[in-house]
């Protein structure tokens, strides 16, 4: 059976589905393959895309950073704003996500875009009862532009070597099976 998948895997990557390198190609053609409810959103690229290296602003004024500060693990990066109430909605899955999944080879990333004050972004965090993701922000959406963020929210996985491999626009039950079972599978873990 395995050696099936591997071939069906194969043949789908050879005919263009997706073309990356090595073994993270088939735990992403078979991501891809899994997406399921909410996850069709979730729209895989043909070939990994470059992000930007557009800084964005650390919580508590502790300075400035870009997405090269992420480089090596894979980033789930949530694009969002505290007057979003899908954001509202969503938060707390993907806190979720970072719990279960997060440590050296997966993060996930949150930066409040545009007119988002610190102390709204430490209440909004409060009330949906986040303590385990970054409260990171863009006011200038220096990112967020050259990103092509057009709208919140917006996901964006983003391989080790910093390219953006998929992107999830609107909101998504990141709680579901299936949105772990990819995250799983993106990562070569069990699910």
């Amino acid at each position: 059976m395995k050696n099936l998948f591997a071939a069906f895997v194969y043949t789908a990557l050879t005919a263009g589905a997706i073309m990356v390198p090595g073994s993270a190609a088939a735990d992403l053609a078979a991501a891809e393959l899994m997406r399921e409810g909410d996850m069709k959103k979730l729209i895989f690229h043909d070939a990994p895309q470059a992000t930007s290296s557009a800084n964005f602003e650390l919580a508590d004024d502790a300075g400035k950073t870009n997405l090269d500060a992420y480089e090596g693990k894979y980033v789930l990066l949530n694009f969002w704003a505290t007057w979003c109430a899908p954001c509202r909605k969503e938060m707390p899955m993907l806190a979720a996500l970072q719990t279960e999944f997060g440590g050296e080879d997966f993060e996930v990333v949150t930066i409040a875009v545009g007119r988002n004050s610190p102390e709204g972004i430490k209440q909004f965090f409060k009330e949906t009862g986040i303590d385990n993701l970054p409260r990171h922000q863009d006011p200038q959406q220096s990112l967020a532009s050259q990103m092509g963020i057009f709208g919140l929210p917006i996901t964006v996985l983003i391989d080790p070597d910093g390219r953006e491999i998929a992107r999830l626009r609107g909101d998504a039950d990141w709680s579901s099976e299936n949105a772990r079972a990819i995250i799983a599978t993106v990562l070569g873990r069990e699910s």
